[in-house]
C-alpha cells in the first residue's frame, strides 16, 4: 500500500508519502498561486506516487466542533474521490502546524512558511498518526 499525506492550505498544498513500513516522509509541497495549476500539480503527485489511498488533514475545532476549514476539507475529500477513486481517509490534525514550525527560529518562518517546508513536515505528521493507528508497532520487550 501506498499512501499519500495531505496538510491542505488556501496558498499551500503540504505532501507526504509512506507505505506499509510505516513511515511517513516529506515531499515537496505545491506552492502554485493558482487553484487550477495546484490542482493539476496534486492530482500528477498523486499518480506519480501510484498512491494506493489518500491521507487528508482535517482541521477540527479544539472544542471537536467542525467549523469552515474542517468542511472545506470535507469537501476537498470528495473531489479527491471523484477525481482518482480512491479511498479518502480524514485524520484530525489539530496542532500539526504549530508542531511543524516549532522547530523554526522565529525570524526565519516567514521565508520557511513561504516555501512549503512548514506545510509539507505537518502533512508528514498528519499521515504518521495514521500510518501508527493503521500498523502500529510491536511494544519491544524489556529484559
Amino acid at each position: 500500500m501506498r499512501y499519500i499525506g495531505i496538510d491542505l492550505g488556501t496558498r499551500r498544498i503540504g505532501l507526504a508519502f509512506g507505505d506499509e513500513l510505516g513511515v511517513a516522509t516529506p515531499l515537496p509541497a505545491l506552492t502554485q498561486a493558482e487553484p487550477g495549476p495546484r490542482w493539476a500539480a496534486l492530482v500528477s503527485a498523486i499518480r506519480d506516487r501510484r498512491a494506493d489511498e489518500i491521507v487528508l488533514g482535517h482541521p477540527l475545532n479544539m472544542d471537536d466542533s467542525a467549523g469552515p476549514k474542517a468542511l472545506e476539507a470535507e469537501a476537498f475529500a470528495e473531489r479527491l474521490r471523484g477525481a482518482l477513486g480512491l479511498p479518502v481517509h480524514l485524520v484530525d490534525e489539530r496542532l500539526t502546524s504549530y508542531e511543524a514550525e516549532s522547530g523554526i527560529a522565529k525570524e526565519k518562518r516567514r521565508a520557511v512558511r513561504a516555501s512549503g517546508i512548514i506545510d509539507s513536515r505537518a502533512a508528514t505528521l498528519i499521515l504518521q498518526d495514521y500510518l501508527n493507528q493503521a500498523f502500529p508497532q510491536p511494544e519491544a520487550e524489556l529484559p
